[in-house]
């Protein structure tokens, strides 16, 4: 099916909007679906063709984030690039209960960061653990993004397309002076593949699964779980709330508070009223 006029403004809208890669593909998969379904141009649709969209989409067993995703496209196309809001205005996006993030104490990122048997990829993943960078903004970065001077590394380009800055110690960035030596990585990338390009994030995944199996945590570790650590760590250390959301690049401290919810010595300091009653 040839792609529509609607479908391809769509997709030059969502550019416009700067949204994610990931999510550009799947709005535009989901809106394909929708104009199959519909067998002519997603413009021509009516409201009640949509609520019987709706009414297919919930009918199939997906959960409430996949199912808020094709809503969420459906909103953007009708009201941004259609200009045809009320299609779509009675459309409420469900809420997916966010799961508390499983968290891996300091001992066993010990034991993980051990389990790896090449230098890069141990050093990429101390570097995520030590700096809470997402793996897409970890395997970006460039020698110029380490800011020795200011013990800050710039994170250039990140979730949602914006920058910031992550902290730099001393210890981490003598390992990264010993790894760089070590490794002179094709420039200007800090991890480089052997053809010269940026480090896959895919290989990386498939480094971190054999460190964790060799490490025998027993835990299914993924990238992520290394940024939730750092962020649950810090927490823990007594670092303030706002500032880990500055640095893990959260744009509402309500992303950022799951980690109260995960840190038990953050609870276990709240003192009781009872212990200032007399005996």
């Amino acid at each position: 099916m040839a792609v529509s006029v609607s479908l391809s403004r769509f997709a030059g809208d969502l550019q416009m909007a700067n949204r994610a890669h990931k999510t550009i593909q799947q709005y535009i998969a989901s809106a394909r679906r929708f104009e199959e379904y519909l067998g002519h141009d997603l413009g021509e649709a009516s409201q009640e063709a949509v609520r019987c969209w709706v009414d297919v989409l919930r009918q199939q067993a997906i959960g409430a984030s996949r199912l808020g995703l094709h809503y969420a496209a459906l909103k953007f196309l009708y009201a941004r690039t259609l200009g045809q809001p009320e299609k779509v205005a009675w459309i409420t996006i469900p809420k997916a209960k966010a799961p508390l993030p499983s968290i891996l104490a300091r001992a066993e990122i010990q034991r993980l960061l051990a389990g790896f048997t090449t230098a890069k990829y141990r050093m990429f993943f101390t570097l995520i653990y030590a700096t809470g960078l997402r793996i897409a903004e970890a395997s970006q970065l460039e020698t110029r993004d380490i800011d020795a001077m200011q013990q800050v590394i710039h994170v250039r380009d990140g979730k949602g397309g914006k920058d910031r800055l992550v902290p730099m110690k001393a210890k981490l960035y003598g390992l990264l002076r010993s790894y760089y030596k070590h490794e002179q990585p094709a420039k200007p990338w800090l991890f480089a593949s052997k053809a010269g390009n940026p480090i896959c994030p895919e290989t990386a995944r498939r480094a971190l699964l054999c460190a964790a199996a060799a490490s025998g945590i027993g835990k299914i570790v993924n990238p992520h779980l290394l940024r939730h650590a750092f962020a649950t760590h810090l927490l823990e250390s007594g670092e303030d709330l706002r500032k880990i959301q500055v640095v893990l690049g959260h744009s509402s401290i309500k992303s950022t508070q799951i980690y109260t919810q995960v840190a038990p010595s953050q609870i276990a300091a709240i003192r009781s009223p009872l212990e200032d009653l007399p005996d």
